[in-house]
């Protein structure tokens, strides 16, 4: 593969993703069952994560709306975790955005409290 300099460089020495090492042992050792963590372990983890976060990002931009964007946001991340089965366990974690307006409302007709007269709405708008 040759780089954007020109010069020639290995797919698989490239990292695209790049997580820091201490940062995944705290988020394992945030587990209760996990008392302690070997060097082996913490870097399988780093290189699934990082295949995991490759995936998603692929796949994600394969699948955005718009086919001719040359970039990828955050919507078309929280899409892909909605709509796909291989990527609803991340769907708490990448929510589709929404005005904070349209959930107080959301949040008023669950707990009950019926339909939101015009007034209210404008104000929330502003």
């Amino acid at each position: 593969m040759v780089g954007r300099f020109g010069s020639k460089e290995k797919c698989s020495d490239q990292r695209l993703v790049s997580l820091p090492l201490s940062h995944i042992q705290v988020i394992m050792k945030s587990s209760l069952e996990v008392s302690s963590i070997n060097q082996e372990a913490l870097v399988l983890m780093d290189k699934a994560v990082e295949f995991l976060v490759q995936y998603l990002a692929i796949y994600s931009y394969k699948h955005a709306s718009g086919k001719k964007k040359k970039a990828l946001i955050y919507s078309d991340l929280s899409n892909t975790a909605e709509e796909w089965e291989t990527f609803q366990f991340l769907a708490d974690i990448l929510p589709k955005k929404i005005l904070g307006s349209k959930y107080l409302k959301m949040l008023k007709e669950e707990k009950g409290e019926g339909e939101v007269d015009e007034e209210e709405e404008e104000e929330e708008d502003e």
